[in-house]
């Protein structure tokens, strides 16, 4: 072959001529690709010599034109001046391949000089792509600002087309997480070369350096420019529970869930979604932090505004129930105003635990308005007003004195709940139990769920109260007793309870009297039941009663006492001139035990700390002569002797609970306590 590979444009160096050992004689010899002057008369090995001379610089990696020789189905022959023509596979040309014709000039790249069949291999796509590279590198620098067209998808990221293949990470494709980068291709988009790697060839762009560059500008823009109370427009860029983030192109700012409406928003995307353009308005900047509070609801009038005026109080109005509380249902009256039903005026009469038994979400209600608190946007509604009180004529249905009866709802420690119709409960306090047991707790008396029969005592219809009483259905013995029975007199009665200061005697009237400890004998004891038992029958003297306490004090010693007397023939020991009243007991105004104050008022009453009279007032009749009674001293852990204690005080009846209370736990009626002995 007379051709050899001449000079173009890509770096391929043109074959230098060998010497011509006649000038004058040479004959020119054109391949199409490069000219060379051949002698003539050159003898056959000076022409091989001449050739190799003239291949010697086409290599393996070289950039080379050749002319198409012959185009096949698979392969494209191309004439590169070589001594054998080189093949290009025909996929390589691509769509164009139809408008390839014999005797084109095209850029190839030699691949291997002869293959393992003894052919030249070229490739037209490595040409075409070291081309690109090498004009990429004359006119792309780092740092510099490129377009592109995204092409495809990668492990990794993207592939950007900006005149060759360059590599787009997906962190770099935009200022926020992409979870589907794939949805970018196809795009044209301007990048920045942020590495160029020669050795390689491959290049790095990013689209988010741009991205931050152009936000930096508009951040410092924006924040010349934002005011409180400025309306601007935002892309929603990102929804929470709490509310969504809004770019302003510059800042992002927050929408707070409560801002977003005026009415009820249970999430953020009910209102908003991402991409979303909006516009808001600043309701506060702080410039040091950056940071930015915005509003939507603000763009509209506040229906709060004359709220007042629009559902005076006392008004009956209608709503839908948007939500439902332990404590209430919210009631939507128009959009961003919703008032509250309290559980407690649902109903009249119902004891409702829930509002979920007598209402649903998205029920159409009526009620009245109660009160209005337009500072705190609060209405207060009420749907028993609309209905018929039952209280307006409890008065007169139950006046004081009427006998009821009932079922006992609960038990509590100061008395019992007594339903007289549905919705209608009456309280018995623990005082309104007995006229004569101490009842330490209702339970000792009453039973959940037991019918029983009572008196009405009071009925206050405003705080939907009515006071019941268990023992005014019989006479009061005390009055009986007080009328019959006298300081002095011998009764007999049963221990009906034990406790340290002394034993409870009850008399065949019902009524419980005091045996103090100090004279349940008459002989010293630790303890009292050492000397009495519970269910014993005893005979004691009245020694104190206190009308006014309703307390009665007996003492065995002093019975033991004018008995033996009588045994002995002298008379009884008197009762003293006056009883001791409450007013008797010493106030104290000095440090002293217990037992000094008490040994004060029984000498201020006329009575020895034995109980019986003091020394210096004159008897009634001179007695016999007699030994001195043993001094029992009082202990000063120990009340003096009393008359058994009157029931506990318990809440007023304006104290009384108007919902189910709990029963409380109470000691046992045989727990008595040390401050009933005073």
């Amino acid at each position: 072959m007379s051709n050899a590979p001449g000079g173009n444009a890509h770096n391929t160096q043109p074959v230098p001529a060998a010497p011509a050992k006649e000038p004058a004689q040479a004959t020119a010899v054109n391949s199409g690709l490069t000219r060379i002057e051949v002698p003539t008369g050159l003898s056959r090995e000076e022409m091989s010599s001449l050739y190799d001379g003239a291949v010697e610089e086409v290599k393996e990696g070289r950039l080379l034109k050749g002319r198409i020789a012959r185009i096949g189905r698979d392969v494209i022959m191309v004439d590169i001046g070589y001594k054998s023509e080189g093949i290009i596979p025909a996929d390589e040309f691509g769509p164009s391949l139809d408008q390839v014709k014999v005797g084109d000039v095209i850029d190839v790249l030699l691949e291997k000089i002869e293959d393992a069949e003894g052919l030249v291999s070229l490739s037209k796509f490595k040409a075409d792509r070291q081309i690109r590279w090498e004009e990429t590198m004359r006119r792309c620098k780092e740092g510099e600002k490129v377009s592109g067209k995204i092409v495809r998808k990668v492990r990794g990221g993207l592939i950007v087309d900006i005149g060759m293949d360059a590599f787009l990470p997906a962190s770099q494709v935009d200022i926020k997480h992409v979870a589907h980068i794939e949805d970018y291709i196809g795009h044209t988009l301007e990048f920045k070369l942020i590495k160029i790697n020669p050795e390689r060839r491959n290049v790095v762009v990013s689209r988010r350096e741009l991205l931050e560059e152009e936000r930096a500008r508009n951040r410092a823009k924006l924040i010349e420019e934002i005011e409180e109370g400025q309306v601007r427009t935002g892309m929603v860029k990102n929804i929470t529970d709490f509310g969504a983030f809004i770019d302003l192109f510059g800042l992002d700012g927050l929408l707070h869930i409560t801002d977003m409406s005026w009415g009820r928003v249970g999430h953020p995307s009910e209102v908003l979604e991402i991409g979303q353009m909006v516009r808001v308005k600043v309701l506060h900047f702080d410039r040091e932090r950056q940071r930015i509070a915005l509003g939507l609801k603000q763009l509209e009038p506040n229906p709060w505004d004359n709220i007042e005026e629009k559902y005076p109080v006392g008004s009956i109005v209608r709503g839908r129930i948007v939500s439902l509380q332990p404590y209430g249902a919210f009631i939507e009256l128009a959009k961003g105003v919703e008032g509250l039903i309290h559980i407690s005026e649902m109903s009249w009469t119902r004891r409702i635990s829930h509002p979920s038994e007598v209402l649903s979400e998205g029920d159409i209600v009526e009620a009245m308005v109660l009160s209005i608190k337009p500072e705190e946007q609060k209405i207060s509604l009420g749907i028993k007003q609309t209905e018929f009180n039952p209280w307006t004529i409890a008065e007169e249905k139950y006046p004081p004195g009427t006998r009821v009866k009932g079922r006992v709802r609960n038990v509590t420690s100061y008395g019992a709940f007594v339903e007289l119709e549905e919705g209608i409960d009456g309280l018995i306090h623990i005082s309104d139990l007995s006229w004569t047991r101490k009842i330490n707790h209702p339970s000792e008396l009453l039973k959940k769920g037991e019918e029983i029969e009572c008196v009405v005592l009071g009925v206050n219809p405003d705080e939907k109260k009515i006071t019941l009483g268990l023992k005014q259905l019989e006479a009061d013995p005390w009055e009986t007793v007080l009328g019959t029975l006298r300081v002095g007199d011998v009764v007999e009665g049963t221990v009906s309870k034990i406790a340290d200061f002394g034993a409870f005697v009850s008399l065949s009237s019902g009524i419980e009297c005091l045996v103090h400890k100090s004279q349940v004998s008459d002989r010293p004891v630790d303890k009292v039941e050492s000397a009495v038992a519970r269910g014993q029958q005893i005979t004691a003297k009245v020694v104190r009663i206190d009308p006014h306490e309703r307390k009665i004090a007996l003492s065995i010693r002093e019975y033991l006492a004018d008995q033996a007397r009588a045994a002995s023939g002298e008379a009884p020991a008197p009762p003293p001139e006056r009883e001791m009243r409450p007013e008797d007991l010493p106030k104290p105004t000095a440090p002293g035990t217990l037992g000094e104050h008490l040994e004060e008022a029984l000498q201020a009453a006329g009575l020895s700390t034995t109980g019986e009279p003091a020394a210096e007032e004159p008897a009634a009749q001179e007695p016999a002569a007699q030994e001195p009674a043993a001094e029992q001293p009082v202990s000063e852990e120990q009340p003096a002797e009393t008359a058994a204690e009157a029931p506990a005080e318990a809440p007023s009846e304006g104290d009384q609970p108007s919902g189910n209370e709990p029963s409380v736990e109470q000691p046992s009626g045989d727990e008595a306590k040390p401050e009933d002995a005073l």
